[in-house]
């Protein structure tokens, strides 16, 4: 008995000595490392405990309480009765907490310090463990905590935020309430005009978003499923150049900044590249800017996203299992009819993720609209000119969320309606050695006509983005030069040591810090909402998972702005600091984790941790030692993309970075606005390295999946 009430004593000693040394409150001007312990740092801190008395600020005696009744609640037997008191007294006192935060406290202090932070923690933890003892999740108090403060965690982060954002439509420029406020905002022509049907020169920004995220989402999954297609049943070579060449253009995308490819394209078909100088050179004509719009952000975008579109759809053919097309053969079927009746009924799940992953991309696209959009504008770059530009209008920036937000709603409930119950089961688990068949003829004449072009040219995009940083000018004079290197990441040895001259390592080493900090805990918290997902049964299960996979549906844009105005004021004020840059990767690429730990634990049999627990092995333990070596390729995984898309985001901090925590991606997209490209080509090309030499290193130490097939002959 005593050593299950040992934690529960642990751990309300750690939220009462939080009440009483810990800094209450925090000062802007202060870093994280001084505001810990209130005694001693600083006369202005002070602990809950001097507040209550030396203020006095009464409503904290709500904590004094809290305390008294979960103490009683670990004094009293396992059972029932110290279910009342833990939960009552843990309820009382999150909820308490959160009520002098966000209502009182709002009014009366600065910003929440580190004391409240552990002291709603812990009080969430001891209500989680009343659960238990009453007989919820199994009566296992780990999976209670787990639960609780994970979805606390989702709903201070993910939430909260998007609802404060998403409130801030509904006031007037007088901050009052109205809902016409909102109504207002939605029907300014600025948003729904329809001007370019009827020869005027633009439609509305929500037109605009809508019919360039639904055209490139359905040209990346075409041009997508038709290279992966072509590279698993045009009967390649397996492992030959071509499939070779697919894997690595597939990858780089995924490994640089957005905006790479809309660079590269700017020197092939902008004003100053090499198209135009040819039409001047052979046809005398003068070089416009032609590109620039609507048909640059289409023509980016398209390149930019099909690698994905083939990346998913790639896994879908591999997947089909070779025995249901040799059915269809058996039967007499042409290669026609396997095809259409057997291979692409298949696909559908796929083609239908490709396409929601291509409208969401889209639509949440910031640096390629800003690199070449010109005059033409979408939801995305109008949000952020509606925060930093000259009118700072954060009602508008919150309405034209509200759309963008609707908008990828429902594209992923459209997507849910459309597969509905449908079963795609192709893989049992057992061995397969069928032959995969190979497409019809004309199929395949068809996906080699769309293959080598976007190859050529996809090759060209990046040789030339890569070429770029080792010119002194594109397009006036191409004399190699290191100079562009040297002002990113020049360095010399002195007297005093290294000297890191260039102006780009603050942002990288900015980046390569944030980045690091935020994958671990992304992949560690998703496994453990995948875990949770997958083993336990309560109420609310669905809101749980649904608010786990909210930050994929949502657009990065969105959630940049939600986090600016949620966390720019008391009690959680963060704005500026590396923190919530932080936090904002970590439930950005939460989903990840999340997905990539549910499709693990599918292929997981439940003996195995019923096995552990009858060994009275503790949930930890088993978590630790049974579950972590087997979760290992998906917690690998996790942590690369959450690496990856932390190092080459821009979306969704464009509006966080500030001097001191400059990013990459925000220090390339400002050398663009000032047409520096050799500088920002540079960069791109040291990123572009970097992230090869990481991926790489990681597929290596995982390799990829072997399903035991045949190989295809031509």
């Amino acid at each position: 008995m005593k050593s299950r009430k040992l934690p529960l004593m642990l751990l309300w000693a750690i939220g009462f000595l939080a009440f009483t040394c810990l800094s209450w409150t925090a000062q802007p001007e202060m870093g994280w490392g001084e505001v810990w312990w209130a005694w001693f740092t600083h006369p202005d801190l002070l602990s809950g405990w001097q507040m209550l008395f030396g203020q006095p600020l009464y409503w904290l005696f709500i904590l004094p309480i809290a305390f008294l009744l979960c103490a009683v609640g670990i004094a009293q037997p396992t059972g029932r009765s110290q279910f009342i008191w833990l939960s009552i007294g843990g309820c009382l006192g999150s909820a308490g907490l959160l009520w002098i935060a966000f209502w009182v406290g709002a009014k009366a202090q600065p910003s929440w310090g580190v004391g409240p932070m552990v002291c709603v923690m812990v009080f969430g933890m001891l209500f989680a463990t009343g659960l238990a003892r009453w007989g919820a999740f199994r009566a296992d108090a780990w999976s209670a905590g787990a639960v609780v403060l994970i979805a606390g965690f989702l709903f201070l982060f993910v939430a909260y935020p998007l609802g404060v954002a998403l409130v801030a439509a509904f006031y007037d420029e007088q901050a009052h309430f109205s809902m016409l406020a909102l109504a207002s905002r939605l029907s300014d022509e600025r948003v729904w005009s329809l001007g370019c049907v009827y020869g005027q020169l633009s439609c509305g920004v929500a037109w605009n978003t809508l019919w360039m995220a639904s055209t490139v989402a359905i040209g990346t999954t075409l041009l997508g499923t038709l290279l992966a297609l072509f590279a698993q049943r045009a009967g390649l070579r397996n492992g030959g150049f071509v499939q070779g060449s697919l894997k690595v253009l597939a990858l780089l995308p995924i490994i640089t900044p957005p905006f790479v490819v809309g660079l590269g394209l700017i020197l092939l078909f902008g004003r100053a590249g090499v198209v135009n100088q040819f039409l001047e050179w052979a046809f005398e004509i003068n070089p416009t800017r032609w590109f620039y719009g609507a048909l640059g952000i289409w023509t980016a975008q398209m390149f930019a996203f099909t690698p994905i579109a083939y990346l998913i759809m790639r896994g879908v053919v591999q997947g089909i299992a070779p025995s249901l097309e040799e059915a269809a053969q058996t039967l007499g079927a042409n290669r026609w009819q396997v095809f259409r009746t057997v291979t692409f009924p298949l696909l559908k799940p796929g083609i239908a993720n490709a396409v929601l992953i291509g409208f969401i991309e889209s639509m949440s696209d910031f640096g390629n609209p800003i690199v070449v959009g010109g005059s033409f504008s979408v939801l995305a770059t109008d949000i952020f000119f509606a925060i930093v530009g000259a009118q700072f209008d954060p009602g508008r920036a919150a309405g034209l969320a509200w759309l963008l937000t609707l908008f990828a709603l429902l594209v992923f409930g459209l997507q849910r309606w459309l597969l509905g119950q449908q079963q795609f089961v192709t893989l049992s688990g057992k061995g397969e050695s069928g032959l995969t068949a190979l497409l019809p003829k004309g199929l395949q004449r068809i996906t080699w006509m769309f293959a080598l072009p976007w190859l050529v040219i996809t090759v060209a995009i990046y040789v030339f983005a890569f070429a770029g940083g080792f010119v002194k000018t594109w397009g006036r004079d191409y004399t190699l030069t290191w100079q562009h290197f040297q002002t990113a990441f020049g360095w010399t040895i002195s007297e005093f040591g290294w000297i890191w001259s260039g102006t780009a390592w603050n942002s990288l080493w900015t980046t390569l810090k944030l980045s690091s900090i935020s994958a671990p805990i992304s992949a560690l918290l998703g496994l453990v909402i995948a875990w949770v997902l997958a083993r336990q049964t309560f109420y609310g299960r669905r809101w749980f998972e649904f608010s786990a996979m909210l930050a994929f549906a949502i657009p990065g844009t969105v959630l940049g702005v939600s986090y600016v105005m949620a966390f720019n004021v008391a009690p959680i004020e963060l704005t500026g600091t590396g923190a919530l840059i932080v936090l904002c990767f970590v439930f950005r690429n939460l989903p990840v984790g999340v997905r990539a730990g549910s499709a693990t634990f599918e292929q997981l049999d439940k003996s195995l941790e019923e096995a552990s627990t009858m060994l009275h092995a503790s949930t930890p333990q088993t978590m630790y030692y049974l579950l972590l070596p087997l979760l290992r390729p998906a917690l690998i995984a996790a942590l690369v993309y959450s690496f990856v898309r932390s190092m080459t985001t821009v979306s969704a901090v464009i509006f966080l970075v500030t001097a001191e925590n400059d990013l990459a991606t925000t220090y390339i997209l400002g050398r663009v606005g000032n047409g520096d490209y050799g500088v920002a080509l540079a960069y791109c090309t040291v990123l572009m390295a970097l992230m090869t030499a990481i991926v790489a290193l990681i597929h290596h130490l995982v390799g990829e999946r072997d399903l035991g097939r045949r190989v295809v002959l031509p």
